[in-house]
């Protein structure tokens, strides 16, 4: 009893500096955040108390609610692009081989690249006279296909959702290797005893083993696309006609090109309620699917 309460004083103590930290640089400016969103407040002089006027009034705004349908089109794209993409190519390449290794290290290269860079990447690609999507349909004889991808508002958002998918694979390919080689081998063992191969071995002992990881790659997911803004930046600056304006970059753009501080808080405040809100909606539809 001595000793386990020893090993939980020194975890404890260990864990200290990090929840410290986390606490005072996550936490508290979430809520002090919050607080700011009952004020009117333009980042100096008096803040003056509205109540619920700038939660309101976002609510009554037809580009929040665009933004918001654009943030859930990125949302719907990385948890069907991102996590069952990374778990394909996790399943592909168990095995450690060069080319493996190689392919490994190429997925992951987008993630320690700068999200401006990728931006300028895909700008490029996605230009009307000089892209290479453009030039490629022309080699291939769909001259009659090109358009300016960026710049028509019923496409943008969708061309968007692509370099987002292609920038996030990697994290998660890592977590599904990791999950994927800490399965025993002797489940591998007894499904082969029992007969099950290929997809009924996916399906029956696979997934079940690594469904905690999914279910936390989803969550990161959902958080991460919610947050997505730098991209959006770098590429459209949610343009055309705010046709690619994302949650973050409203909030931006409330904030800091009119010096708005108080309505800006109460958008962030709005932006984690629908990201708490799609969290627990996804954990909970995953729960009963495991459940049955």
């Amino acid at each position: 009893m001595r000793t386990f309460t020893a090993k939980r004083a020194f975890v404890t103590f260990g864990l200290l500096p990090s929840i410290i930290i986390y606490t005072v640089f996550v936490i508290v400016p979430v809520f002090w955040s919050a607080y700011y969103g009952f004020f009117d407040w333009k980042g100096i002089g008096e803040a003056r108390f509205m109540g619920f006027g700038n939660f309101t009034e976002a609510l009554g705004d037809d580009i929040f609610w665009l933004s918001l349908k654009n943030n859930l089109i990125v949302v719907v794209a990385s948890v069907f692009g991102q996590v069952p993409i990374a778990l394909l190519l996790a399943l592909l390449l168990r095995k450690g081989t060069w080319f493996q290794r190689f392919v490994r290290a190429s997925v992951f290269m987008p993630m320690v690249l700068s999200s401006v860079v990728i931006g300028i990447i895909w700008s490029t690609i996605y230009h009307p006279q000089i892209g290479l999507l453009n030039g490629l349909l022309d080699m291939v004889g769909l001259g009659e296909w090109k358009k300016a991808w960026l710049s028509d508002p019923a496409i943008a958002m969708w061309m968007i959702a692509i370099p987002i998918i292609w920038n996030f694979i990697g994290p998660y390919l890592i977590m599904f290797l990791a999950a994927l080689s800490s399965i025993p081998s002797e489940m591998d063992d007894a499904a082969a005893m029992d007969g099950a191969s290929g997809t009924r071995k996916l399906i029956s002992v696979t997934l079940p083993m690594i469904w905690d990881t999914i279910k936390v790659t989803i969550v990161l997911c959902i958080s991460g696309s919610l947050k997505a803004f730098d991209l959006i930046y770098v590429m459209t600056n949610g343009g055309p006609a705010h046709a690619t304006e994302l949650l973050a970059s409203y909030m931006y753009n409330s904030t800091f090109n009119v010096f708005r501080y108080g309505y800006g808080s109460a958008v962030s405040t709005l932006i984690i309620i629908i990201s708490l809100i799609l969290i627990a909606g996804s954990q909970l539809l995953m729960r009963r699917r495991n459940q049955t």
